[in-house]
């Protein structure tokens, strides 16, 4: 023959098949497929279902806002000067709640009581008055022809004739004082000044109601029960200048700063009798300042922080020039007023978030964190970011657009002023 040949036969499977596949006598799988598979799917059905995170910010209203316009919040309110009319908007939503014309545009916007208090900025010795609306509606409540101020935490609206000077017209007055009812305007009771004084409102504190105090140009403090208009207690106080910043209330106790025979003394007066608890030297004092509960000290000497039930000091930093409270923490500044050196712990005073190149943002958070921003080069950008106690420094949050200038925060809430001429609310998500 030639060639090798090879030859196939085909059989088929009419003989039948093999028992091996019907009974293999193996797995023909590994044993961990069918966890591994029943894994997968579950972790797909749930985080199939969770959307993903949206943005830090999202735009919520956008207004047109002139350089000299204010705004202002009342709880879940915006309030907005601008175009010759004021606006309400819900800050929920972004929608418009009311709007009414406005026929003398004001300065500053101020709250109280409900009422949304309008005084108008009068260049000469002729007093605009005050116009309260309602801030729910916008609706005409009163008018009254004086200086109407409001005191937050006392319920105390009065209505004064300001004194003007180095200080301003705001709390030192003449002539009369008038209490008001916020919700109509009358007047509760009237108490006249026969020179000029001081006044200061003492809010409610523990079981002790709301209280006005005025001191007078012959250093006499009478304290007033604000409801009934009754006189409390009377007590001549020490020779000092007292000025729309002293006295103070600070831990729910009355704090003068005044001479003393060897220096600056500091005192503290029950708010309830005036009687006087405790005097100290204190120094190069300049100023007193209410920190939560505490009492801050600023002279040329640093900060002092001071326990105002009884007088200690608790601690002492000669390297800072003044603390205040920004959005429910204590912010150290050790150069100046854009300088803020960290969050400080009030007891101890220990720096918990360094804020160095950082600065704080008016208005409080709904988790009680601190939102701050600083410019960054080349270029006008403007970061925003979260600090928190427990964390060293700022976690950032986003960089906000190009021009954007003053803020101030509400619960889950940014509003900023922009050098365009705009009004931008942003919803933010501080968590992490």
């Amino acid at each position: 023959m030639g060639a090798d040949t090879t030859v196939i036969i085909d059989l088929g499977l009419d003989r039948g098949e093999p028992e091996s596949y019907a009974r293999p006598g193996r797995r023909t799988t590994s044993p961990w497929f069918g966890p591994a598979l029943l894994a997968v799917l579950l972790l797909f059905s749930v985080t199939g279902s969770a959307p993903p995170p949206g943005p830090p910010l999202s735009a919520l209203l956008r207004l047109p806002i002139g350089p000299g316009d204010p705004f202002t919040t009342s709880g879940d309110r915006l309030l907005v000067q601008t175009a010759g009319e004021l606006s309400a908007y819900d800050l929920e939503s972004g929608a418009r709640e009311w709007r009414v014309d406005q026929e003398i545009p004001v300065y500053r916007l101020r709250t109280g009581g409900g009422v949304l208090l309008l005084r108008p900025w009068s260049p000469g010795r002729s007093e605009p008055g005050t116009t309260a609306l309602s801030v729910s509606n916008g609706g005409l409540r009163w008018h009254n022809g004086r200086n109407v101020i409001a005191f937050p935490g006392s319920g105390l609206m009065v209505a004064v004739d300001g004194v003007r000077s180095v200080y301003g017209s705001g709390r030192r007055v003449e002539r009369s004082v008038e209490v008001l009812d916020p919700p109509t305007g009358f007047t509760r009771w009237r108490l006249w000044v026969p020179s000029t004084a001081v006044l200061l409102g003492i809010p409610a504190h523990g079981d002790s109601p709301a209280r006005m105090m005025l001191v007078g140009a012959d250093l006499t403090a009478q304290l007033y029960d604000v409801g009934t208009g009754a006189l409390l207690a009377q007590r001549k106080l020490p020779s000092a200048n007292y000025d729309p910043d002293n006295p103070v209330v600070a831990g729910g106790l009355v704090l003068i700063r005044h001479p003393g025979p060897s220096g600056v003394e500091m005192s503290a007066l029950d708010p309830e009798t005036l009687r006087p608890l405790w005097t100290k030297p204190a120094g190069s004092l300049r100023e007193i300042r209410a920190c939560g509960r505490l009492a801050c000290v600023m002279g040329l000497d640093g900060v002092r922080m001071i326990d105002p039930a009884t007088g200690d000091e608790l601690w002492h930093r000669p390297g800072w020039r003044r603390v205040e409270e920004t959005g429910g923490h204590l912010v150290a500044y050790a150069d100046g007023p854009d300088s803020p050196a960290g969050i400080v712990h009030p007891r101890t005073g220990e720096v918990q978030v360094d804020l160095t190149g950082w600065r704080p943002v008016s208005g409080v958070t709904a988790d009680g964190s601190l939102l701050v921003v600083r410019g960054i080069a080349p270029g006008p950008r403007t970061m925003i970011a979260v600090a928190s106690p427990g964390a060293a420094r700022p976690r950032l949050l986003a960089e906000l657009p190009t021009g954007t200038g003053e803020c101030q925060t509400v619960p889950d809430r940014l509003i900023c002023r922009s050098m365009y001429g705009e009004l931008n609310v942003w919803a933010y998500r501080s968590g992490s």
